[in-house]
């Protein structure tokens, strides 16, 4: 599965406003429960108790905030990027500024963990991950992303 296969643009970020990790989370849901015709609220609280179990933010900058949701149709994905940089309470302690958020339905195991694969797979290339940051609209991040898609 290719990330653009599933993420939809207008869950792009490319300037996150928010200073801490349940603002990101916040700001992140706000398109995906629209798209997804899920609450808001209930969105961001699945993702917030996946929190609660561990730090998504797997360090070099980069945090994967994901979930599970009953009743979801299909995946959502979506994409945001902070400059300055979030304490998500990453595990290497160092400030996040790349961030795949990902919620399946509850009972799809197996394209969970293959899309988190992949996408932490991607993420471990700096290169791609400078110039996701160094992008400066919605259509760069989209070339970015298909060109990593093309070489997995």
């Amino acid at each position: 599965m290719k990330i653009l296969d599933v993420l939809d643009k207008d869950a792009i970020f490319i300037d996150l406003k928010s200073q801490d990790k349940k603002g990101v989370i916040e700001e992140m849901v706000t398109p995906l429960a629209r798209m997804a015709g899920v609450k808001h609220d209930v969105l961001a609280r699945v993702l917030m108790e996946r929190e609660r179990l561990g730090s998504t933010g797997i360090g070099g900058g980069v945090g994967i905030p994901h979930g599970k949701l009953k009743g979801l149709k299909s995946l959502i994905l979506g994409l945001g990027l902070s400059k300055n940089g979030v304490n998500f309470e990453s595990i290497d302690g160092k400030p996040t500024h790349i961030f795949f958020l990902l919620v399946t339905p509850e009972n799809s195991i197996d394209i969970h963990l293959k899309l988190l694969a992949h996408i932490s797979g991607i993420l471990k290339n700096e290169l791609f991950r400078e110039r996701l940051l160094n992008a400066g609209d919605i259509g760069a991040v989209l070339d970015i992303i298909r060109q990593e898609d093309d070489a997995a």
